[in-house]
């Protein structure tokens, strides 16, 4: 198991956590997400390491940015 942890910029409220926990999730390989509202922290436990760009397009999809990855 590989994690890692990643920094999202614009989360503010529970549903932003739901958002980015969804889409997230949602890619080949994650076991496990947990979101750090205060923090703006995505941490991600995944069967292998992730690809940025996927993770940055999920977080995306859900309407917030990546930073620093």
């Amino acid at each position: 198991m590989v994690t890692t942890t990643y920094q999202v910029q614009g989360m503010t409220c529970g549903h932003c956590v739901s958002a980015v926990s969804a889409e997230v999730t949602a890619l080949p390989g994650v076991t496990e997400v947990a979101v750090d509202l205060a923090a703006g922290q995505v941490k991600v436990t995944s069967e292998q390491p992730l690809d940025d760009d996927a993770v940055r397009a999920a977080v995306d999809e859900a309407g917030y940015e990546l930073v620093g990855a």
